[in-house]
């Protein structure tokens, strides 16, 4: 039970940091493209956006970056305000995100896979979510497991645990 109160704190902690993480984006993002936008227009020129990623330590790939640039400038200014810059580089930035998350539910993953077989069980699964969200009912609990456990094996591994929590 002490595990389940461990991945609840965990689960709490990390949607609290991600309140804050989100405002520090985007005053990071605000600094930005307040950096290139010399002359104070409230628009920057789309050629920089690359530069502006790089400089931030963004990976990205150069024709996803030109369709998320095309999807934000459909005119083809050349030109795109800050709205716009958010929208194409928080695509890149989530992606850092969802890796973070993903790293967290390995671990608290790990703390029910005691003997490293890569595997739960429904049952200690439907104690996690419980312990999780107790607004669940048994019937909401026993549907959710059903969904997860189409082979009926009683078992779940870490893909089928990722995409409920």
């Amino acid at each position: 039970m002490t595990h389940l109160i461990v991945l609840r704190k965990k689960m709490t902690q990390f949607r609290q940091n991600k309140d804050s993480e989100d405002e520090q984006k985007m005053a990071m993002l605000r600094k930005a493209f307040q950096m290139f936008d010399t002359t104070k227009s409230g628009y920057i020129d789309v050629l920089k956006i690359s530069t502006i990623l790089n400089t931030m330590g963004q990976l990205f790939d150069d024709s996803e970056l030109q369709a998320l640039i095309e999807e934000n400038d459909p005119e083809g200014t050349g030109k795109i305000n800050f709205d716009g810059f958010c929208n194409i580089a928080s695509h890149f930035l989530e992606e850092e995100d969802a890796e973070a998350m993903q790293q967290e539910l390995k671990e608290a993953f790990r703390l029910y896979d005691r003997e490293g077989n890569g595997y739960i069980t429904t049952s200690t699964l439907k104690e996690i979510l419980a312990a999780l969200d107790d607004k669940l009912s048994n019937a909401d609990l026993d549907g959710i497991i059903a969904e997860i456990d189409t082979d009926g094996s009683g078992t779940v591994d870490f893909d089928g645990i990722h995409f409920i929590l």
